[in-house]
């Protein structure tokens, strides 16, 4: 059987409010190939989920209105597991990270970080589920 999903361009929803980190990240997945979109805060990364159907969300922890561990079970919960998550976040405490991955995060990534290692955990996550 064909895989439905073969040539599809994987979506990936950017949910950051820092306009320059947005920016790049932006630019970066899209020269990557990817359909980006960009939500500013908890609540719209959530309802952008639901009408955008992403394949991964790079995910800010410290997001106005409902942070991203908030958004996070969220969207796990709703989403369920196809929905590949990343988490970036300033905070790299060991308590913070098993925070993170509890709540259903596929990936934690402690800023800065490097975009080309960045692009390659996307594609990896991405890869997996055709692998």
């Amino acid at each position: 059987m064909s895989d439905p999903t073969k040539g599809v361009t994987p979506r990936i929803l950017i949910a950051d409010d820092e306009p320059t980190i947005v920016l790049s990240l932006e630019f970066l997945m899209r020269r990557s190939g990817f359909v980006v979109e960009v939500a500013r805060d908890g609540d719209e990364a959530i309802a952008k989920a639901t009408t955008f159907e992403p394949s991964l969300v790079l995910l800010d922890v410290m997001l106005p209105r409902r942070d991203g561990m908030e958004v996070c079970r969220a969207l796990r919960a709703n989403c369920g597991a196809g929905l590949k998550i990343v988490l970036l976040t300033a905070k790299g405490g060991q308590t913070d990270l098993d925070r993170g991955l509890s709540m259903g995060a596929d990936l934690y990534i402690v800023k800065p970080f490097s975009t080309q290692d960045l692009v390659a955990s996307v594609k990896q996550l991405l890869g997996a589920d055709s692998a």
